[in-house]
């Protein structure tokens, strides 16, 4: 019997694989309200779960276990939020005092500009109120976020937690699920699939928590050594900014700058303090992640830095906070799924052979673009005669090398010798 089924032209295939990529995207968009708080807990779950097993060692039963869980959570993140809160009040404090000090610097700014660039002091408080202006425009428009962003913390506040105990009780029971959705599917490889995604996860939040921990002591120790003033809250805020990857230390080291140029009477410490932090980063980046983290959380930096675009394109500073987790956890499936396995090697880590010298040549004989060459051994035979004295008998050295020529040009496509083998076969 005649198979009549026709394969669907590959543009077709294209076109259907972005319209679900786009309606996924809008769905995601659309539902965010209720998705961003369901991956926070998501991610709060699975950093809770060996303190919430822990509990059931106990016996203090799985109900018990992770609500005690999820309480532990709120007090550790109640008191990172309390102490933010008050050293920023004790800070304001001091507010008058360090008013007065930037507006002497701008001062001396505006009287440097004026003398190096002929601007005048009228000018640049021109612009300022022009720019005050446009700002007082959308005044409306940022209250209104502003208090839409407040009623949704005030949401995820509730949410977050409620989510993170049923994802900790009903655990076994979401495994499941997973089981009969993907009946088709060997059960072990989804079995395998859910563990590794845990553990890329947990080993992901465990190591950041620790980074964090560890760039928290680097950033206070170097300001307290330029003394500045709340050495621990501005290292620490810092630290918590890491959060958002590449940029978060960065931008921490802003509000310490500003805190020294209006504190202190040199404008170098300013410039210390944002070089210290650049110093912490290169060693976060080069020797403190990679070494705590580890290969476990295998994603280029490339791809890292445009699901990172992405997602705070789609969802702001909570996309910029998932997309790092959601990146990984795709790898995983991407890796797990053989029409998908290209995607998770291009989100993967380079090998060491895609980064030598003579990678390319060694990445097209590997897939059989090119063929090695073939080779034919010569041996050549040097003979030296010497003679230190006419008397003596000449001293002969001979000296053997073995060279390999080439036969064959390496680069040959392959397709015109299995043609050109194809031919000559026919012929005889």
């Amino acid at each position: 019997m005649e198979n009549n089924q026709t394969k669907r032209p590959y543009s077709m295939e294209l076109a259907a694989t972005l319209l679900a990529m786009a309606l996924i995207i809008a769905f995601m968009v659309v539902s965010q309200g209720v998705l961003l708080p369901l991956l926070f807990s998501i991610l709060i779950s699975i950093s809770l779960f060996p303190l919430a097993r822990f509990f059931e060692r106990l016996h203090l039963g799985r109900a018990f276990s992770s609500i005690l869980a999820v309480i532990v959570a709120i007090a550790v993140i109640s008191g990172l939020i309390w102490f933010i809160v008050h050293e920023s009040i004790i800070i304001g404090k001091d507010a008058t005092a360090i008013t007065d000090k930037v507006l002497s610097v701008l001062e001396r700014g505006q009287k440097w500009l004026q003398d190096q660039f002929g601007i005048e002091k009228t000018e640049v408080m021109d612009k300022l109120r022009e720019q005050g202006n446009k700002s007082l425009e959308n005044a409306g428009g940022m209250l209104g976020s502003t208090f839409g962003s407040i009623g949704n913390m005030l949401a995820s506040a509730i949410l977050v937690p409620l989510f993170s105990f049923f994802l900790l009780y009903y655990r076994d029971f979401f495994r499941e699920f997973f089981f009969k959705a993907f009946k088709s599917s060997a059960q072990h490889k989804v079995n395998e699939v859910l563990n590794k995604i845990y553990e890329v996860v947990q080993s992901y939040l465990v190591g950041l928590i620790t980074v964090m921990g560890i760039v928290a002591v680097l950033n206070t120790v170097g300001l307290m050594a330029m003394g500045i003033d709340y050495a621990w809250f501005f290292g620490s805020l810092a630290s918590l900014l890491m959060l958002l990857p590449y940029i978060g230390i960065a931008i921490g080291s802003i509000l310490p700058a500003l805190f020294a140029l209006a504190t202190k009477d040199s404008a170098w410490y300013a410039l210390g303090v944002v070089a210290w932090f650049q110093v912490v980063q290169f060693l976060e980046g080069n020797i403190i992640t990679p070494n705590i983290v580890g290969s476990k959380v295998s994603i280029n930096p490339l791809m890292a830095i445009i699901g990172i675009l992405i997602g705070g394109m789609l969802f702001g500073l909570a996309g910029l906070i998932l997309a790092l987790p959601m990146i990984a956890t795709l790898k995983v499936i991407f890796d797990a799924s053989p029409g998908m396995e290209a995607f998770g090697f291009l989100i993967g880590e380079p090998e060491k052979e895609h980064l030598k010298r003579n990678a390319t040549q060694e990445l097209l004989m590997k897939w059989g673009i090119v063929r090695l060459p073939k080779n034919k051994k010569k041996i050549e035979m040097d003979v030296h005669v010497t003679m230190d004295k006419p008397d003596e008998e000449p001293k002969t050295e001979v000296t053997y090398k073995e060279v390999n020529e080439s036969e064959e040009n390496p680069y040959e496509n392959l397709k015109d010798s299995e043609d050109e083998n194809g031919k000559d076969s026919d012929k005889k």
